[in-house]
């Protein structure tokens, strides 16, 4: 297992030790799982100190829907999300804290107030500025393959080769980000469960994730609570699907991944350790 050290404000996470949970903090009113739980200073606290106790090490602040057919808010109404919720985490730790957002503006302010790493959906295409923001602050970023927006993502996506293709988005936007002054060292990839992709597709990607690691960077896979985990397992509620994203994570990691994104980290924590623990004995006996 290739090791990579995610460096943070007040902590260095080793990607060789264990695999790298963030647990999700969504701060608004519509997310597809947990839209509206927490809106309050009291709920962000309580929530962030149960995904902290279930063995989170990031906790991913997002203030701005991304589920399928969501459309976009101001920075102004990110920023009044969000800021209050990592005022609130950073009254009591000092875990690090991901800003999930698109818009330069919101994740200037977010690192200004304490966040230590961006998470782009739009893997810096939908604001010019964000490269620069990451690139001079020098804070990890998590870049995301979307086909499309949140708004039109899952109107009949379609690939010829989806793990071709996400392979070579990666590779441009690595490109990119290392013309615009961002290390290597600062990039983490997500190949996108659920965003823009069929059924059939995000099975594809749990399965391959070792066809992205040649290109040297972590990767972060977010299958939580998905869509196509309901489909598998018949649960038409996602806070029902918590069983299934450990099942889902678990191979994920299992075939290279050296990070998940998850609502429920205590679960998927204990599943990791076993899986890990079995590899490592297979490893020794080999």
């Amino acid at each position: 297992m290739t090791s990579f050290a995610i460096k943070c404000k007040h902590v260095d996470l080793h990607t060789l030790k264990h695999t790298i949970v963030m647990g999700v903090l969504n701060v608004t009113p519509d997310s597809f799982s947990d839209g509206g739980l927490f809106v309050t200073d009291t709920a962000v606290i309580s929530h962030t100190k149960r995904l902290i106790s279930g063995g989170a090490h990031i906790i991913d602040v997002g203030g701005e829907s991304s589920r399928p057919f969501s459309e976009p808010v101001s920075p102004e109404l990110e920023l009044g999300r969000i800021i209050p919720a990592i005022r609130a985490i950073r009254s009591f730790s000092d875990i690090p804290i991901s800003v999930d957002t698109t818009k330069a503006e919101v994740a200037e302010r977010a690192i200004d107030e304490g966040a230590d790493m961006v998470n782009d959906i739009s893997a810096l295409r939908f604001d010019k500025n964000m490269s620069d923001v990451v690139a001079q602050r020098g804070v990890p970023v998590v870049l995301m393959h979307m086909k499309g927006t949140p708004g039109n993502m899952q109107v009949a996506p379609c690939y010829k080769d989806v793990i071709g293709e996400i392979h070579d988005f990666f590779r441009k936007r690595i490109n990119f980000c290392m013309e615009r002054g961002i290390t290597r060292e600062q990039i983490i990839i997500d190949p996108g469960i659920g965003f823009g992709k069929r059924f059939q597709d995000n099975l594809d990607i749990i399965n391959n994730i070792g066809a992205f690691l040649d290109l040297g960077q972590p990767v972060l896979v977010g299958p939580s609570r998905k869509a196509f985990l309901g489909c598998i397992t018949n649960r038409e509620t996602p806070s029902q699907r918590d069983n299934a994203t450990c099942g889902a994570a678990v191979v994920a990691v299992l075939n290279g991944a050296s990070m998940v994104r998850v609502h429920e980290p205590d679960c998927v924590v204990d599943a990791l350790k076993v899986a890990c623990a079995l590899r490592m004995r297979k490893g020794a006996s080999d």
